[in-house]
């Protein structure tokens, strides 16, 4: 099933891959909960609503997917974390030698045709946007082995992890953290749907030209290992979303006006916008290979 957001904080189902059917009236307390809570509410009791959803799909045609406005499928997670180097995308590069390893990004996610906003940061020698596989937990999880940890997955969605590069100060908060850094969608779908995440095509493009196409296989630290160590350190809520990491061949700069796209293998497709303040940011930047020295200090002392 693809749950989604859509216009006034209402939750639909995708029908038919085009049409979208409102399934809102099947929720307890729509609007007493807010939009989170809602949805933490379908992905945590999804057993009860999965009957209720389907009966509703089946008795109403939707209208189409065009017309309606998709919003982030979660609107403000607990947690959204993404994992730190997890491809082996160089010959240098294997598992035992990456580490498991995240950090956090800015819970407020934006939705489709939602705007990623650039700031000017002079020392910032370009802006990225990484394409991801995100997960989404279904369950309180902690202290999980690693058997049992697709247990406690809901669903996936498209991610984008846009990047500030060039800045060496021992943090992740500005090249990583900052609002709208994190777009997303268009839907979450459901674990059942993908027989296997590590074996799945994602592709983005800006503008219209093609960047990343990459499989998931080439992950290094697969999800259920990315469970299993992520618990052992915070308690996973239903409803947080997690970033798996990036293949980075294919990576290149984000500016005003840029068009941004992503879509991954059997889970839609989702577009956004770009408004940026400064000078463009055209710099090539690889990491592992020519990465610009930027000022002493990291380059923040006066930001």
């Amino acid at each position: 099933m693809k749950i989604l957001r859509f216009n006034e904080d209402r939750i639909g189902v995708l029908k038919n891959d085009n049409t979208v059917v409102d399934v809102s009236g099947a929720i307890s307390s729509l609007k007493a909960k807010g939009p989170q809570r809602v949805v933490e509410d379908v992905i945590e009791h999804y057993r009860k609503y999965r009957k209720r959803f389907e009966n509703v799909v089946a008795e109403q045609s939707g209208v189409p997917l065009a017309s309606v406005k998709l919003l982030a499928p979660i609107p403000r997670p607990s947690k959204c974390m993404a994992a730190f180097v997890n491809y082996v995308d160089r010959p240098d590069r294997s598992p035992d030698t990456l580490p498991n390893e995240y950090f956090y990004k800015a819970p407020e996610l934006v939705g489709p045709e939602g705007t990623i906003e650039l700031p000017d940061i002079p020392p910032v020698v370009v802006f990225q946007p990484e394409a991801e596989l995100a997960f989404v937990i279904g369950k309180t999880a902690k202290n999980v082995p690693e058997k049992k940890a697709m247990d406690y997955v809901f669903g996936y969605v498209p991610f984008f992890d846009v990047s500030a590069r060039g800045l060496t100060r021992r943090t992740q908060f500005i090249p990583k953290g900052m609002d709208t850094f994190g777009p997303c969608g268009p839907w979450i779908t459901t674990k059942d749907e993908i027989p296997d995440p590590h074996n799945i095509v994602v592709k983005s493009w800006v503008n219209g030209q093609a960047r990343q196409n990459y499989n998931t296989k080439f992950m290094a630290h697969k999800i259920p290992e990315q469970i299993a160590w992520l618990s052992k350190f915070v308690q996973l809520n239903p409803g947080d979303v997690f970033a798996t990491g990036t293949y980075h061949e294919g990576l290149g700069p984000l500016n005003d006006g840029d068009v941004l796209e992503i879509e991954i293998e059997g889970m839609g497709r989702a577009r956004f916008f770009t408004k940026g303040k400064g000078a463009r940011k055209d710099t090539e930047w690889m990491p592992g290979k020519n990465q610009p020295v930027p000022p002493p200090g990291g380059g923040l002392s006066r930001v």
